[in-house]
């Protein structure tokens, strides 16, 4: 195997993912607040329209072949076939070449189209700004597969970093340059991009679709910074495999053999691709409609049950609907937050659980599938439970000034919560029923899934009772099944039986009590700072700190980890092939076992 293979296990390798992760997620966060506050809603509209016919072109153009790719090269080191991983690499390559461009040139053909008739005729240069991001995207992919497949998973991280990174930092940059020379044209003469502006209004308003467009540049230079930095990575790092490897390797198969494999293995992961957007396109579309509808059936009692909310913030009537629809979105960003870590689990599990498939390694192929889902379980069930019982004060911390939208988004973030360990672990289970070759049958339970979302979507948000709040169900029961189902096939294919107390019961207890501790913990020490502070009051972020509100959150989070650190390692929840596929892993379950802290 290649040296740089041996240097990441599993847990190691998710763990670089992760912590990529959460940091491109902070970034993210960092470019969308000032990012608002620079182009406003408007422009926002513009930057997120082009988003919305990016987003399934890119994701049918990248769908399946870096996981192929990631496949098939783990396939082959496990073989000892090096050259064959090699090969895999230069076709696969070609291959996303050939998408990329593709996948760009559909966006500049159906530009124009979609702009003029769908969407905004103003939003045509965000759309053009964005198209040649997925050639890059889709060349980025190949090197990312080849090395998750080599189970390195450090250029994959490091590059999502730098994309996320030079976004930020160009995406506001451009964006704020192209602001300031509309203002200059329209100071100097009135005209702004060669169309006349009555007032300072009217120029705003014809600055914001090319402002957009230029923070969508920095979306676009993101994937070219990322690019550079791989193609860099690759032609000073190479694959790691040594001269003696590739001599004492069999010949590689042909390129065409490969590249069906490739696209083989690909196709069914693009038809998950195309079904997901198209289900998450009549999703959203049937939830605004069944909304409709249970409002015009029984509007007294909408009003009646979200009174307070609809005249905090002013709602006409007629914006019911979007209002309730914005609402249900502020709680996804937090439904999708644990899956979207959980995911790297999975992203690291493909190619370890390839390998020992290949080799008919029993006991690798049980300790990873088992390792997979209880650290997904040590993670989701916390997190989940945590948000359940502090969905109030937590949607009051970050939504602090739109305090009208809390009394509705906190039961359903509940909800959520209480079922984010089943929508954590869909990821993960995907990856390893695609790591052992059955990337058939996550497209077929998605199926599934997808259609019972949509009619519970249609009965339960139509019924008045119920409306928004039916929302979650239908996602819900859509997670429970393609989870459930993928879960009953990967043990039966793999032939593996899990310890259920190891990897279920006891981090189910464990996130338990951290979150009854999390619950009181809030509940004595807000009633406790708001008596004490009764009678201050400070504005800015002075005034913020001594919220009791925040304070007590924060604390109550804090309390939550330490109650959770501990039962796990009183109820010795972590197993040994767990820790020791840490970083130093060796050294800290050698300490653990001293202790008789690990089962």
């Amino acid at each position: 195997m290649a040296e740089n293979s041996k240097k990441q296990s599993m847990l190691n390798g998710a763990i670089i993912l992760a912590v990529a992760t959460v940091i491109v997620k902070l970034i993210g966060a960092l470019y969308k607040i000032p990012l608002t506050d620079l182009i406003g809603a408007v422009g926002r509209g513009y930057f997120n329209s082009a988003y919305e016919i990016y987003t399934p072109i890119y994701a049918i153009s990248m769908a399946g072949l870096p996981v192929a790719v990631s496949r098939l090269v783990a396939e082959s080191v496990a073989l000892g076939n090096y050259n064959n991983a090699r090969a895999i690499y230069k076709v696969a390559s070609r291959i996303f070449l050939i998408t990329g461009l593709a996948g760009t040139a559909v966006m500049f053909l159906i530009a124009y189209p979609y702009t003029h008739y769908v969407a905004d005729p103003r939003n045509l240069p965000a759309v053009l700004a964005i198209a040649p991001s997925i050639f890059f995207c889709c060349a980025m992919s190949s090197y990312r597969g080849y090395y998750e497949g080599l189970r390195n998973m450090t250029p994959t991280a490091l590059s999502q970093v730098i994309e996320a990174v030079t976004k930020l930092a160009l995406g506001l940059g451009i964006s704020y340059v192209v602001l300031r020379y509309g203002l200059s044209q329209f100071n100097s003469g009135g005209m702004v991009f060669g169309r006349q502006a009555s007032d300072l209004s009217e120029a705003y308003s014809l600055i914001y679709p090319y402002s957009a467009a230029g923070a969508i540049l920095g979306v676009t230079a993101g994937t070219v910074f990322g690019l550079l930095y791989l193609m860099i990575f690759h032609t000073l790092k190479g694959d790691g495999f040594t001269r003696v490897q590739l001599v004492n390797s069999p010949k590689a198969d042909s390129n065409r053999f490969l590249a069906k494999r490739i696209i083989a293995f690909a196709i069914p992961m693009v038809a998950s691709a195309l079904i997901l957007n198209v289900t998450n396109l009549i999703d959203t579309v049937t939830i605004q409609k069944r909304l409709a509808t249970a409002i015009q059936l029984n509007p007294d009692l909408i009003k009646s049950m979200y009174s307070a909310s609809f005249a905090a913030s002013g709602t006409l009537e007629k914006d019911f609907v979007k209002y309730l629809y914005g609402t249900y979105g502020s709680v996804l960003d937090f439904r999708n937050l644990i899956p979207t870590i959980t995911m790297s689990l999975g992203v690291s599990a493909l190619p370890a659980l390839s390998a020992a498939w290949t080799v008919k390694d029993k006991r690798n192929i049980r300790v990873t599938i088992e390792s997979v889902i209880r650290v997904t379980m040590l993670i989701a069930l916390p997190a989940g439970f945590g948000m359940a019982v502090l969905a109030e004060p937590i949607l009051s911390l970050v939504y602090s000034n739109s305090a009208d939208i809390i009394p509705i988004a906190a039961p359903l973030m509940t909800v959520y919560g209480l079922a984010t360990f089943i929508m954590a672990a869909s990821s993960p289970v995907t990856s390893m029923l695609q790591g052992l070759g059955r990337t058939d049958i996550p497209v077929k339970t998605l199926v599934i899934g997808a259609v019972v979302k949509i009619v519970m979507n249609y009965i339960l948000v139509g019924t008045p009772r119920f409306n928004i709040n039916g929302a979650p169900v239908g996602s819900i029961l859509c997670y429970i099944i393609i989870v459930g189902l993928n879960m009953y096939f990967l043990l039966k294919i793999s032939k593996t039986r899990v310890n259920f107390t190891s990897v279920f019961m006891k981090p189910l207890i464990c996130a338990m009590l951290s979150a009854a501790a999390a619950w009181s913990s809030y509940s004595l020490c807000e009633r406790f700072l708001s008596a004490r502070l009764a009678g201050i009051s400070a504005g800015g972020i002075a005034g913020k700190l001594l919220s009791p509100n925040t304070f007590s959150t924060l604390f109550a989070i804090g309390i939550a980890v330490l109650v959770y650190i501990l039962s796990l390692l009183l109820t010795k929840a972590l197993s040994k092939d767990d820790v020791t596929m840490l970083p130093k892993g060796e050294k800290i379950s050698k300490t653990l076992e001293k202790y008789g802290l690990l089962s």
